[in-house]
């Protein structure tokens, strides 16, 4: 008689699953079934083990395969659906992660619906209606409006990118416009939105799309063409020019995006730094896609929509710390639903692994129950575009599709929040550095300094500066001689010490920098203190500085040295 383990003892033995001489993405074996849901009903049988053989010795380390990440993908997206009204223990199935928001059309028009209000109180000028047989002018000009924008958008605020987009198009109207103007006036309009390397990435880019006889102004409408011929583009912007502009089926996740899948599909896991994970996400999201537009056909609108309202909802209520009473799709999360169960005490199933097929993704769940208030609970609330989810298994109760407390609302959120697995962030580095603004005495012309080409601030002009040894203990007195050791050696001769004059911290996403702005003047009437400029170094008067391309900090700094009158 075939002895059954518990799950935490099979988790322990099986092993992740390889795939063997499956077909490669991209390849005429690589075909999608045809199914109503999209899910990805792939034989799962090669993955199977017996859950009594001995544990295997643990293996080497080894770097992970495409056909690793594509084992994994088959068994998430198995054409069963476990609609997670229980939380798993340790071990699970893969196929508990398959998305219900695959098979509940009642949960996509929900989220449709709740876009398109949001869209109408939520303006953003590049938010615009799908173009419908447009000529091919309109059509490059559409493209290159959402190009920019979704460029922009990446790590700054809406609220931020809206000002900076209206003058970028105010400037330059179309791609054509855009590829006539220098790298430098790109580059100063960007200032303030940080990386410059994707301004010049962005200029470099319109210039061969205009210059280019094949696309002749209008960007490529194909994930693999915008990836393949546009400099800067990853597969996030192409996805989202593809399917926004051109109507294809094509995912787009961001951050946003993968936060609200991780909570979709109960996937306790490291969804940035794992790229198992990842890819896990971009199927799910690209078989999510095909399923909404299956019914316009090859191209139309709901892609584009479809993508942008995961995203939306990501950025204002799936949020780190969600507001789930406001959600259109509570009836197909699982981080809901688990959360949900843990509140009103209903007990834990204990998941069997007979097929040595489990889940490699997620970190074990802590095992515990939600701890409910014994408090008066308030009056029942439910989300506005709540509709009841009935269970699909026999005996599973209906733990959903009733009211909830708000009690039992803020233990679901805690639960959510859970969701993705948050790994410690890398600690800041910490610099100092000194910012030596040297004037000279006979036009009051100050010496600015053009930084490498490639690194942070790649390119751009600021004051001479010298990032300060770590073990430097920063008292004035040593900062006072360590600029003028460093102006000396940069002139080739003394120049007369003003004084500092402050101090301006800046914050870079791995950096944070405190500049110590140091002012000095060379009186050049003595014949002997003419200095010979390096090619990366040239003088400049106050109003061409107030216009230069200068990363938002050295701008601060220039503010601290023209005070100073």
């Amino acid at each position: 008689m075939t002895r059954r383990k518990s799950a935490r003892i099979a988790a322990q033995e099986i092993k992740a699953p390889t795939l063997k001489n499956g077909p490669e993405e991209g390849s005429d074996d690589a075909t999608e079934p045809p199914s109503s849901s999209r899910s990805l009903s792939l034989d799962c049988a090669s993955f199977a083990s017996d859950s009594d053989a001995e544990p295997r010795p643990p293996k080497r380390r080894r770097v992970t395969t495409k056909s690793d990440s594509l084992s994994l993908l088959q068994p998430v997206l198995a054409s069963a659906i476990h609609h997670g009204h229980a939380l798993p223990l340790h071990a699970h199935a893969p196929s508990y992660h398959n998305p219900v928001l695959l098979s509940t059309p009642s949960a996509q028009a929900s989220l449709l619906q709740w876009f398109q209000k949001e869209q109408a109180t939520r303006l953003m000028p590049w938010r615009k209606p799908f173009l419908t047989n447009p000529s091919r002018a309109d059509l490059s000009r559409r493209a290159y409006e959402v190009w920019i924008s979704e460029i922009m958008l990446q790590q700054t605020r809406v609220a931020t990118v809206i000002g900076y987009w209206n003058k970028w198009m105010v400037k330059w109207p179309t791609i054509e416009a855009l590829a006539q103007a220098t790298e430098e006036e790109v580059v100063n309009m960007w200032t303030g939105l940080g990386y410059y390397s994707r301004a010049r990435r962005i200029h470099t880019a319109a210039q061969k799309v205009v210059g280019d006889k094949e696309m002749h102004g209008l960007l490529p409408d194909t994930v693999e063409d915008l990836m393949k011929h546009i400099p800067g583009v990853g597969r996030y912007t192409a996805g989202a020019i593809s399917a926004i502009v051109f109507g294809r089926a094509e995912p787009m996740v961001d951050g946003n995006v993968m936060r609200v899948l991780s909570r979709q599909m109960g996937l306790m896991a490291d969804v940035k730094g794992d790229k198992k994970v990842t890819d896990v996400l971009w199927e799910a999201a690209d078989s999510l896609v095909k399923s909404v537009a299956e019914e316009e056909g090859e191209k139309g609108d709901k892609p584009g929509l479809w993508g942008q309202a995961l995203m939306e909802l990501g950025s204002t209520i799936c949020t780190p710390k969600p507001q789930c009473g406001k959600c259109p799709i509570t009836e197909s999360c699982k981080a809901y639903a688990e959360g949900l169960s843990l509140a009103r005490g209903l007990k834990l199933d204990t998941i069997d692994i007979e097929d040595g097929i489990a889940c490699v993704l997620c970190e074990p769940l802590v095992e515990h129950a939600v701890q409910v208030s014994t408090k008066k609970k308030r009056q029942p609330q439910t989300s506005k575009f709540f509709e009841t989810f009935r269970a699909t298994v026999a005996g599973e109760p209906d733990v959903i599709g009733t009211a909830l407390t708000s009690v039992e609302l803020d233990a679901i959120v805690a639960h959510a929040q859970r969701f993705p697995l948050k790994k410690p962030k890398k600690q800041v580095r910490e610099e100092e550095t000194l910012v030596c603004a040297i004037r000279r005495v006979s036009d009051g012309q100050y010496l600015l300094s053009r930084r490498p080409d490639k690194g942070l601030l790649a390119g751009l002009w600021e004051f001479p500066s010298y990032i300060l040894p770590a073990s430097n203990d920063s008292t004035s007195k040593m900062r006072k001689k360590q600029s003028l050791k460093y102006v000396a050696s940069l002139l080739g001769s003394t120049a007369r010490y003003k004084g500092e004059l402050g101090t301006v911290p800046w914050q870079f996403s791995h950096l944070r920098l405190a500049m110590h702005v140091h002012l000095f003047e060379l009186d050049d009437a003595d014949a002997s203190l003419q200095v010979t400029l390096k090619t990366t170094h040239r003088w400049a008067f106050s109003n061409d500085i107030d216009i230069e391309s200068m990363g938002t900090g050295m701008k601060k700094c220039w503010s601290l040295i023209k005070a100073s009158g």
